[in-house]
């Protein structure tokens, strides 16, 4: 069982997500401290890319807060080096094709070996096209994060099938962002993926309150909530960590209620 599964294990997986860099790479190390401190079971740290095909707006806006102040792969690979060892969850990368492409795919995932990450989601890396990239990232330990949406449809036992560490279920089409309801269909696609593997899958894309965290993990083994997060970042700035906090432990409460 891989670092990135046991994190499931007994319990709702709470998974929040946040740019790296936004508003600067000392606040990020603070938000990442507060996400462990307040029940984050595992993170998605966000290499900032100029064209985030996936991300809504409010994602969007802290990419180009970040590669505003200049932060680059290699800064957030330094970053995750010095805080790796007072971070005892699971980390994993969200990112582009692109960036591991530019940074060189073998020695992208030779670095997120040496620095202690435990996985990477490419949203824009299709099912069909990810064997080089899942080849390299498990040379190196590294679980390559398959994503099932809903117009997945007969594909989605195959993905499943294949999957490591956790399956990401895109509740709704589109872009990520904050959402008043999900797909209707989200318990059809967590039971194909079902009977196609034991390994756990979380549900991410519009999860903004305690409520609908509860609702997604009664589906799944669990929930990822990254735009809420991001707002509460981009609306305080520096002074975000203790907001952002707060707004954990109400989702993990609502997890573990």
């Amino acid at each position: 069982m891989s670092k990135i599964s046991e994190a499931f294990n007994n319990k709702k997986a709470f998974i929040p997500f946040i740019t790296c860099g936004d508003p600067d790479i000392e606040t990020t190390k603070k938000i990442i401290g507060e996400l462990v401190k307040n029940g984050a079971d595992l993170i998605e740290l966000g290499i900032p890319f100029s064209d985030p095909t996936a991300e809504g707006p409010v994602i969007q806006s802290a990419n180009v807060r970040a590669l505003s102040k200049g932060i680059t792969t290699d800064d957030i690979f330094e970053m995750v080096a010095g805080i790796r060892s007072s971070v005892p969850v699971p980390m994993v990368f969200m990112t582009y094709a692109n960036v591991v492409f530019s940074y060189g795919m073998d020695r992208f995932f030779l670095r997120c070996k040496e620095t202690g990450m435990d996985g990477i989601i490419l949203p824009d890396v299709p099912y069909e096209e990810k064997a080089d990239f899942d080849r390299s990232a498990a040379a190196n330990g590294i679980d390559f994060i398959s994503m099932v949406a809903p117009t997945s449809k007969e594909r989605i036992q195959k993905i499943a099938a294949e999957a490591k560490g956790f399956i990401y279920v895109v509740s709704s089409l589109g872009v990520t962002g904050v959402r008043k309801s999900v797909s209707g269909n989200i318990s059809d696609i967590v039971s194909s993926i079902r009977k196609a593997t034991d390994i756990p899958c979380a549900i991410g894309f519009g999860i903004s309150e305690p409520k609908q965290a509860r609702e997604m993990a009664d589906i799944s083994d669990g929930a990822i909530v990254g735009s809420a997060i991001v707002r509460i970042i981009g609306e305080y700035g520096t002074d975000a960590p203790s907001h952002v906090g707060e707004f954990v432990k109400a989702m993990k409460d609502a997890l573990s209620a």
